[in-house]
């Protein structure tokens, strides 16, 4: 049996077509587009059409767009910059207790050590938040709410665009991490979420490791995290990593605007594993069953935990994760199921199966076959 992958929220194959939008910029466009020379004017044109590509699909300005290294650092950027730029207005931010570790510790961080008040607000049994919870833990001192636009560990959707319209009556700013949301919820217009500032990446969408960007709306300009140079717009100093922006645009250019992640055929899938899931003792699903995303079954197993079943999963050539993947190495529970009032030795148990285009029908089968047995010798 070859590798069953079923792990596509950790990260994605790179697309072929990706892969030949950046293989210019591993050859023979070597400038850096920071020099005023032919082979720097050359490079700086081909990172202006790359953003205008992106620009174009998210329409917005060009100068909204700013490339990063990833989803850590721009959801980093996003709070730690906006934080700083408006400490004087306030120091109050307000996010949830399921956001992924780069807005949770970034907060953190800002709590601990530069004297901000962070609320993180509950979720319900699904993992959402309430957009009235939002409404309400608004102060007078509030300057940014940062909430997750899809969960990582368990693919719930966020009501977004209405806790952005909250944030904006009330003029607070609002930041929404959409790494797992694009390429699997159809996006036209990146002003749909409501939110001021973006943060998306590559690899999940088929795109390179390594590169992410932030959407900004203008004229905001929050403190950058990097200096050096007056690189993006003032906003990321550093040479631009010319090849995968290139293949981040192509990625997104490709993937977004019809996801990649194609619900049409996926949630059958989806549902197949559920369905095979439910009827296995000691197994419960876990995250909303309607807002969720079309690719993401989350489950977690009475009497072992997840290292045990991942360890024999991965045994029978099954790829799966216990949720974040960067935190695959910790023992520590799950936050997001705790925060869904999961309790801490289920919450040690999460399973997550995130499928993507080239998962078939053959290997939700194989999958389920082989989990009975792993089962049984994890609780032995």
């Amino acid at each position: 049996m070859r590798t069953v992958y079923l792990d596509y929220n950790a990260t994605t194959p790179l697309d072929p077509a990706v892969r030949a939008a950046m293989m210019p910029f591993l050859e023979g466009v070597y400038g850096n587009p920071s020099s005023i020379h032919r082979v720097g004017r050359q490079a700086r044109a081909l990172l202006d059409e790359a953003r205008d590509q992106v620009a174009g699909l998210f329409r917005c300005r060009p100068s909204e767009v700013i490339f990063t290294s990833g989803g850590t650092e721009s959801s980093n950027l996003a709070i730690a910059g906006t934080a700083r730029l408006l400490r004087d207005k306030g120091r109050h931010i307000i996010t949830s207790a399921v956001e992924h570790h780069a807005v949770l510790h970034t907060c953190d961080y800002l709590e601990r050590r530069e004297g901000f008040a962070v609320t993180r607000l509950p979720v319900d049994a699904g993992g959402r938040v309430d957009p009235e919870d939002v409404a309400k833990a608004l102060r007078p001192d509030t300057i940014l709410v940062s909430v997750m636009a899809a969960n990582n560990e368990v693919g719930t959707v966020q009501p977004v665009a209405e806790i952005g319209r909250v944030c904006r009556a009330r003029g607070v700013l609002f930041h929404t991490d959409a790494v797992q949301w694009f390429g699997k919820v159809a996006c036209d217009d990146i002003h749909a979420l409501e939110a001021d500032l973006v943060s998306f990446c590559g690899h999940k969408i088929h795109g390179p490791k390594g590169i992410g960007g932030l959407f900004i709306r203008s004229p905001l300009h929050p403190d950058p995290l990097l200096f050096g140079g007056a690189h993006e717009n003032e906003r990321r100093a550093g040479t631009e990593n010319l090849a995968g922006i290139a293949g981040l645009a192509a990625a997104l250019v490709n993937f977004v605007r019809i996801p990649v992640f194609d619900a049409g055929w996926i949630v059958p899938l989806r549902d197949r594993l559920r369905a095979g899931l439910e009827q296995l003792p000691g197994v419960t699903l876990r995250g909303d069953r309607q807002a969720c995303l079309s690719n993401t079954v989350a489950c977690t197993v009475a009497g072992t935990d997840s290292i045990a079943v991942l360890a024999g999963l991965d045994m029978e050539s099954v790829c799966a994760s216990s949720g974040s993947a960067c935190s695959s190495g910790s023992l520590e529970p799950s936050h997001v199921l705790k925060a869904m009032g999961v309790s801490h030795e289920e919450a040690n148990a999460l399973v997550r199966f995130s499928l993507g285009r080239e998962t078939t029908v053959e290997e939700i089968d194989h999958a389920l076959g082989v989990l009975p047995g792993i089962l049984g010798r994890c609780r032995r």
